[in-house]
């Protein structure tokens, strides 16, 4: 266990987020917005996996200014090493807004080809220092640009060289596989990853027409991957592994006041509970706890809990600590 630095390390957009107050709310009209919040997948998913009490370190890039301030010290204070996280002098930190359509669906405004989240570049005495991780985490948004692309393959080749592994979140958006080179990066990520952490709708991008078990069997027989765990939002999540009957985990009831995070603490949690050497079914009900957890809260990293929330949770619907 004392072999690796970190349980977990991450790299990706940092951004400051702001949340549309009420359902229906257009941005083509004036409106209120909550906020700013720390934000930023990988970013949500080390404050869950960190809050776990996982040793978990980030790279990334803000801007100096005061949404950058605003996301270091939260990271900060969550516990995560930030020493590879750089303050761009030139350009500003990434934004997102975010609004809810009737039908509880999402509409976002990014701003990060344009930001410091764009700039992202960590030198090779940082980059050998991240290596030394049981986990390598990829969040699919953090591919939208050549720097960070490039990083995570770097980082990538040599975390595997020291033994770790890697998980991937594909975290599909339309708008970015519409480009080669990022849906290159991902399908690479997929190649080549240990653990996949799929949603209903990553799964159905990759299978087309073809049947979901014959799309999970398949990519469990011709890739890397040993473990796929398809998260299915309120229907719970479902484990799969070659020659094993799949594992099940109910989503926990909740009051959902706002989604955005969910799946990055769901996948936090879970990373979290297998590099503390839990099993598989302790760590499904973790990061289905985690998940139903996050959207009690409005803010995209607000809803991220340490592990006696969770126990609690679990607790209350008859589950075992």
């Amino acid at each position: 266990m004392s072999d690796f630095a970190f349980d977990i390390v991450t790299a990706g957009e940092l951004l400051a987020e702001f949340v549309a107050e009420r359902s229906g709310q257009r941005f083509d009209a004036p409106g209120r917005f909550q906020g700013p919040f720390p934000s930023g997948a990988p970013a949500i998913f080390a404050s869950q996996a960190a809050r776990m009490g996982a040793r978990v370190a980030y790279a990334g890039c803000v801007g100096s200014d005061g949404f950058g301030d605003l996301i270091l010290e939260r990271l900060n204070a969550d516990g995560i090493d930030t020493t590879a996280v750089r303050r761009d002098a030139e350009f500003p930190t990434g934004t997102a807004f975010v609004r809810y359509r009737a039908d509880g669906e999402r509409d976002f405004i990014f701003n990060l080809a344009h930001s410091a989240a764009a700039r992202l570049d960590v030198d090779d005495a940082q980059l050998e220092r991240l290596a030394g991780c049981r986990y390598l985490h990829v969040m699919g948004s953090s591919l939208s640009s050549s720097a960070t692309i490039a990083l995570i393959d770097r980082l990538a080749a040599r975390v595997r060289a020291r033994g770790g592994q890697i998980s991937f979140d594909p975290n599909i958006r339309a708008e970015l596989m519409a480009d080669p080179a990022v849906r290159a990066a991902v399908l690479a990520r997929i190649d080549d990853c240990d653990i996949f952490l799929p949603s209903e709708a990553d799964l159905a991008w990759l299978g087309g027409d073809e049947p979901e078990a014959e799309t999970v069997e398949r990519l469990l027989i011709e890739k890397r991957m040993s473990l796929l765990v398809l998260k299915r939002a309120a229907r719970g999540s479902e484990a799969f592994m070659l020659d094993h009957a799949p594992r099940r985990v109910a989503a926990y009831p909740v009051d959902e006041r706002d989604p955005t995070g969910a799946g990055d603490c769901f996948g936090g949690a879970l990373i979290a509970a297998l590099a503390a050497g839990k099993s598989l079914e302790r760590a499904l009900a973790l990061a289905s706890a985690a998940g139903a957890h996050a959207v009690t809260r409005v803010g995209p990293m607000e809803g991220c809990s340490d592990r006696a929330t969770l126990d609690a949770l679990i607790a209350s619907h008859g589950g075992s600590r």
